[in-house]
């Protein structure tokens, strides 16, 4: 018989998916206890072989493994790679998107603080509806009784509201302490990274600088050979000996800035190298933050959306409650309950006669009517009687006048 109305109007899958959902935090067995897992698995609880731990979405013995089976083929470390190698744009573009993973955290966090907010206030005006604005207080019997259960089910749906307030409040604050830790862990990568581009960059300066110099010495070499040879038929000895001074010194240039060159070349190759390895560590690094921030922010979701479930499951079931003190109102019982505690009397008030003044029989009821008590205004009409020795009055049969 219970809301029978009501339910008509909500589909009955719904409300039991409501109710089976809160079962698990009804009980006490944490946020994803009976609850509809995420994806990955399909019970309550860990099913990895030799694992008991309670997870709802992906237990932490199978991340590695999972990561390999979801990101194949388009992990950060082979996706990120440019043939420039003063380029950073791979490195820059997953350090903005590991950004914008953050600001989309500090975004929700705000958002549960802002429904903190609203669901404190709308609790606590609750709570002050509830026990300052009067409702039926001067109702009686069952009806009162369902009243005060009304009262005092919406001070409860209050209280909750109350308490969902607090409780995300506690979400927003883990997911700022989960968002703070990733940064400080983004930050050190990028320190390392940081330091590998700018020695990377400053190598391959010197390098260019080694070899333009190396280019600017062959090219004097080659001078100094074409001087020699233009001056083959020359007869002075002075000027020969000159250019053959000059060009053996070109060649010593040559081959000193050549060694400078190539030593600056393997330089630049091993700091590539380590460059090159360092880039892999951090692409690995990053894409482990991004998918734990994925997964910490779907989960953080899962379990907001679990939690205004289970209020309204909270809260369906304080109605409930008034609902049951409604089918114990009786109407009929309150009509006699009010009679019994307020009744008068049970005689109707008699009619009104007509009393004639000077008929004794002024308390005759007319034919067909009822009489009520028979009580006269006054008595008969008195008899003046003369006394002997009574000087006040005379006989009217003597035409006696009273003694002026």
């Amino acid at each position: 018989m219970r809301r029978r109305q009501v339910a008509s109007q909500i589909p009955a899958g719904r409300e039991r998916g409501a109710r089976s959902r809160a079962a698990g935090i009804g009980r006490g067995l944490g946020p994803g206890a009976g609850l509809r897992p995420a994806v990955g698995l399909r019970g309550g609880g860990c099913r990895t072989a030799g694992c008991d731990c309670p997870a709802v979405t992906h237990c932490p013995a199978l991340l590695p493994a999972l990561l390999r089976a979801t990101m194949t083929g388009s992990l950060f470390k082979a996706n990120f790679w440019c043939s420039d190698i003063l380029s950073t744009v791979g490195y820059d573009s997953i350090i903005q998107h590991l950004n914008n993973g953050r600001k989309n955290c500090k975004e929700f966090e705000d958002f549960l603080k802002e429904r903190a907010s609203i669901e404190e206030k709308y609790g606590k005006d609750l709570l002050n509806l509830s026990r300052k604005k009067p409702c039926g207080q001067s109702e009686i019997n069952t009806l009162k009784r369902a009243l005060e259960v009304f009262k005092q089910q919406v001070d409860n749906v209050a209280q909750c509201h109350i308490q969902l307030a607090q409780t995300l409040r506690e979400e927003a604050r883990k997911m700022e302490e989960f968002r703070e830790k990733q940064k400080l862990q983004q930050k050190k990568t990028e320190l390392i990274m940081d330091a590998a581009h700018k020695q990377k960059s400053l190598q391959f300066k010197k390098t260019m600088d080694a070899k333009k110099n190396y280019e600017q010495k062959c090219r004097d070499k080659d001078e100094a050979e074409q001087a020699v040879h233009r001056s083959a038929n020359l007869v002075n000895p002075k000027q020969q000996e000159k250019l053959f001074v000059k060009l053996a010194t070109s060649k010593t240039a040559v081959e000193d800035s050549d060694k400078a060159y190539m030593l600056h070349v393997n330089t630049l190759d091993k700091i590539r190298e380590e460059w090159q390895s360092e880039h892999i560590k951090a692409c690995q690094v990053f894409e482990a933050q991004e998918f734990e921030r994925i997964n910490f922010l779907r989960n953080a979701l899962w379990l907001h959306m679990n939690q205004l479930s289970q209020q309204c499951v909270k809260s369906d079931n304080m109605y409930e409650e008034v609902r049951k003190s409604l089918e114990m109102c009786s109407i009929e019982k309150d009509i006699e309950y009010f009679v019994n505690q307020r009744k008068t009397g049970q005689t109707p008030p008699a009619p009104i006669m007509y009393e004639n003044f000077y008929s004794p029989q002024k308390n005759a009821a007319p034919p067909g009517k009822a009489t009520g008590p028979n009580v006269a205004r006054r008595g008969p009409l008195p008899v003046p009687k003369s006394l002997p020795g009574d000087p006040d009055y005379s006989l009217i049969g003597d035409y006696s006048l009273i003694y002026q």
